[in-house]
């Protein structure tokens, strides 16, 4: 006897075969629009991104105050610094080369020109007793204070202040929501008594991946 044609397995056949299609056109949708999130997501952190470089010599010199009504003044592209009894005073120049404003969260203070290519972890900076903002395409600057005279860092912050000899700063700073944290090393180079040029070393990333 002649078989006849089974319906049922062929429509159940197209059913699934037409389900497919649609999972593969689904999954290729899907895929499409995370990828296109995903650059779009990457564009916006693009546009907040900060970047802090030493700032001009032409550009206008920054004046910062300190708690017991000290003021220094950073010519562009300099640091300055005072060391006495009580307290040593540091203040450089910088200038927000990114694309979005810069809020600067802390540092660190080497008594020497450092050239090796690590650095501490974010929770092991000096944390800033104020808010500092640059914004984008705007010079400000980054200060910090030793207060504490029995201190080891104070005496070598001391030293190397009064000998006007090389030191070294790492700046812990992100974005104005309170990601893309990077940090970036500045050598302090004598220049003029009481002043030294600021050179930009190493930029790290620290909620993304690095360039290099």
């Amino acid at each position: 006897m002649a078989l006849g044609t089974d319906w049922v397995t062929i429509s159940a056949l197209a059913t699934a075969a037409g389900t497919l299609v649609l999972a593969i056109a689904t999954f290729a949708s899907v895929r499409s629009a995370n990828r296109a999130a995903r650059v779009a997501e990457q564009s916006l952190l693009v546009g907040l991104r900060p970047l802090l470089m030493p700032s001009r010599l032409e550009d206008p010199s920054q004046k910062v105050a300190f708690v017991e009504g000290k003021y220094l003044v950073a010519p562009g592209g300099s640091a300055v610094a005072e060391a006495s009894d009580e307290a040593v005073l540091l203040a450089a120049a910088l200038r927000n080369v990114g694309s979005g404003i810069a809020v600067l969260h802390g540092w660190h203070f080497y008594p020497e020109r450092v050239t090796r290519a690590d650095h501490l972890e974010p929770e092991e900076f000096t944390r800033l007793t104020r808010d500092l903002y640059i914004a984008v395409g705007d010079v400000g600057f980054w200060q910090g204070s030793f207060r504490d005279p029995s201190s080891p860092a104070f005496a070598e912050a001391r030293g190397v202040i009064e000998a006007h000899g090389d030191w070294t700063v790492d700046l812990l700073y992100g974005d104005a929501e309170g990601g893309q944290r990077m940090i970036s090393r500045y050598a302090m180079l004598p220049g003029s008594e009481g002043h030294w040029l600021t050179s930009a070393g190493r930029h790290w990333n620290i909620d993304r991946d690095d360039p290099r």
